[in-house]
């Protein structure tokens, strides 16, 4: 039972956590480290089993990861190829491509490690393990909680529904992307509705340079001229990044409703990180998704996680930076 013991501990952290606030990061992490500890745990309980099947389940666990890094490897760079032909050359739209070619060019210094028997080599790849063993971590954590909390129910009536904004076709039409978070919204809108009290809806989006329009604007429009009431919506129109769209919308609504509750809809691939950063700039409200096209959402999540990583620059840089360090004083005192 004592091996359940670091497993049942991070589990409560994490539940302890949700009930606290369900939009912190951390709460991923214990998620992650529940998970961890628990692996372990679990073969140890294949010694009980008979030998045949404990040699099987074991030999079944150590290669599915394996096999599913290269599977991984592989879709990535298929969904690459996809992203580029739909979306266009862009570095956002070649992360899932540039991580396929990633895990394949790491396996491929692993065994050029093991074949040559080069120190050098194998210094630099077990500290590149150390430092990927790490990011992917923080990656399985960030993917898995944001999936769980997309899935988390808000049941608290709110005072406001703020759609964020994500850029206009033409300088003046809603793209589909943009189109399914608005429809999200009037969903969340209506439904409350039917339960007596209506929210307002707030738009959040400015004017790019190459808009002709105000985002949030263009956003109003569409749910106009599809029959939502005009006299149910704001607009903010000052923002140019998700960081401006929480910032300014919560200006809006503490002038509106001082003691406000919102819901924030978003894509689902957007939904942990606006969370975080609507928790750190003090809303009083939690986000749900809208769903995505499937060969945009790896690259979109990418990319997402890579923001929240860095928000978290002076942890998570420091960390990789001494796994570093400690190759190179591995590599320094073979030397010696």
């Amino acid at each position: 039972m004592l091996a359940y013991a670091l497993p049942a501990l991070f589990f409560v952290l994490f539940l302890v956590g949700v009930l606290r606030d369900r939009r912190r990061f951390s709460n991923a992490v214990h998620l992650g480290l529940t998970v961890v500890f628990l692996v372990p745990a679990l073969l140890i309980q294949l010694r009980h089993l008979p030998m045949p099947v404990a040699v099987a389940a074991a030999v079944l666990i150590l290669l599915l990861p394996t096999l599913g890094i290269l599977v991984l490897g592989v879709f990535l760079i298929l969904n690459g190829v996809k992203m580029v032909r739909k979306e266009g050359r862009s570095l956002a739209n070649l992360l899932s491509l540039l991580a396929g070619l990633g895990i394949f060019a790491v396996t491929a210094l692993l065994i050029t490690a093991a074949g040559t028997g080069s120190r050098t080599l194998i210094v630099v790849s077990a500290t590149t393990l150390l430092v990927l063993g790490y990011v992917s971590f923080l990656f399985l954590c960030f993917v898995g909680y944001a999936f769980l909390y997309g899935r988390l129910r808000v049941r608290r009536n709110a005072d406001f529904v703020v759609v964020l904004g994500s850029g206009l076709i033409g300088g003046t039409r809603v793209p589909p992307l943009l189109a399914n978070r608005l429809e999200r919204a009037r969903a969340v809108y209506e439904r409350q509705a039917r339960r007596g009290n209506p929210p307002l809806l707030l738009t959040s989006g400015g004017q790019g340079p190459d808009e002709q329009l105000p985002e949030s604007r263009a956003m109003a429009a569409y749910l106009t001229e599809r029959g939502f009431p005009a006299d149910r919506i704001l607009c903010e129109e000052q923002s140019r990044t998700t960081e401006e769209n929480l910032a300014y919308s919560k200006e809006i609504m503490e002038r509106t409703v001082p003691d406000h509750r919102c819901v924030i809809v978003t894509n689902n691939y957007h939904v942990l990180r606006a969370a975080i950063l609507a928790r750190r700039a003090g809303i009083n409200g939690q986000v749900v998704g809208a769903p995505t096209a499937a060969y945009f959402w790896p690259s979109a999540t990418i990319r997402e996680f890579a923001a929240v990583f860095l928000s978290y620059k002076l942890v998570n840089l420091g960390i990789c930076a001494l796994l570093v360090l400690g190759g190179v004083l591995a590599w320094l005192s073979g030397r010696g």
